[in-house]
């Protein structure tokens, strides 16, 4: 069915049709149609940060801002659904237009800037939504008006408030659409933002009775150098997990193309390669005992296979959803599957 829809959503602005398109798929789950747009995988059941995935292909952050959809994208088949970015108050984002598709490249450059309606929002939108299925991330960040001095104060109202609901959250440091953001990546801003949210979990999780794992999400930008002293840094904090990664402002493999010159993030087929050598270079740095998601670029089956094999544990998917929609999730978790079981017969994994 989304073969017959996509051009139809692809006749608007892609932030427009980015809103059809949730509005749809939310419209088809309140129906109970859901099964019409995708056929959910079979299960494979995925170990990690303590907790067990129904399978380990998940949807990447930026699609739900506010939580408003939990249930319906689930029922698409993802083993985990990450939604926000969320920040303690409501903001418009950048101006519009901030979206911009190069489908040739298969790619989407996003320059919408923590665009969401405020944690707030976000609870009441989670606390309705029922979670039959699969597992909930929650990814959390600061307001554009509150300076890096202060931005610890942002994630701490930020994670308080997700806490009690989400499976895992995650502290986004990496998004090039916030000016100073990336900053936070920096060795020393990064031991002091992480600590001081690690400190709190572990105050919330004698409060709650429960653990929620934290993870902090990368960009696909840092220098070998800053790989080496963020691997540290997250190393000695025992953060549960580390996400990479962000989109790039790069814009190898666009060059020439339509949109390339517009300000944001790039996302999509061409960041493959920078996304998965990044998560590669965490693997070989980080402790055995911190697992990796990797995100970026998957298209196919095969490169969420490629992403296992660079040390990913887990998998996400974002604007591989709009090109290829939901039949992709089945086809990443049946390459994941022939991936697990191809040792016993003999052959190789892909790479």
């Amino acid at each position: 069915m989304y073969g017959l829809t996509r051009p139809l959503l692809f006749a608007f602005d892609a932030e427009r049709a980015h809103g059809l398109g949730l509005a749809s798929l939310e419209a088809a789950y309140r129906c109970g149609l859901s099964s019409l747009l995708a056929t959910p995988p079979k299960p494979l059941p995925t170990k990690a940060l303590g907790l067990t995935f129904p399978n380990p292909v998940g949807l990447a952050a930026g699609l739900d801002k506010n939580g408003a959809h939990v249930d319906a994208l689930l029922a698409l088949g993802f083993g985990f659904v990450e939604v926000g970015t969320v920040t303690p108050l409501p903001q418009p984002g950048n101006p519009r237009p901030r979206m911009f598709r190069l489908p040739q490249q298969q790619a989407v450059i996003n320059r919408l800037g923590f665009n969401n309606q405020g944690v707030d929002v976000l609870v009441r939108n989670v606390e309705r939504a029922q979670r039959k299925t699969g597992l909930l991330g929650i990814n959390i960040g600061k307001n554009k008006d509150t300076p890096n001095e202060d931005a610890v104060a942002d994630y701490m109202v930020c994670l308080r408030r997700v806490y009690p609901l989400a499976d895992y959250v995650t502290v986004n440091i990496s998004s090039p659409n916030t000016a100073g953001l990336r900053e936070l990546q920096e060795e020393q801003a990064l031991r002091k933002l992480v600590g001081t949210l690690r400190d709190e979990q572990e105050k919330l999780a004698v409060r709650h009775g429960k653990r929620v794992p934290l993870l902090v999400k990368i960009a696909p930008d840092l220098s070998e150098n800053d790989i080496d002293a963020a691997a540290r840094v997250l190393g000695d904090l025992a953060v549960d997990g580390v996400i990479a990664t962000n989109t790039t402002i790069s814009r190898e493999g666009v060059e020439g193309s339509r949109h390339a010159q517009q300000a944001g993030g790039l996302s999509g087929a061409p960041l493959m390669g920078q996304a998965t050598t990044v998560l590669r270079m965490l693997r070989t740095r980080l402790p055995d005992t911190i697992p990796l998601i990797g995100v970026g670029g998957i298209l196919h089956g095969a490169d969420a296979a490629t992403k296992q094999a660079a040390g990913a544990l887990l998998v996400q998917t974002y604007t591989g959803l709009v090109y290829r929609g939901p039949a992709l999730i089945e086809e990443c978790v049946d390459a994941l599957r022939r991936r697990k079981e191809a040792p016993s017969r003999g052959t190789l994994p892909p790479e």
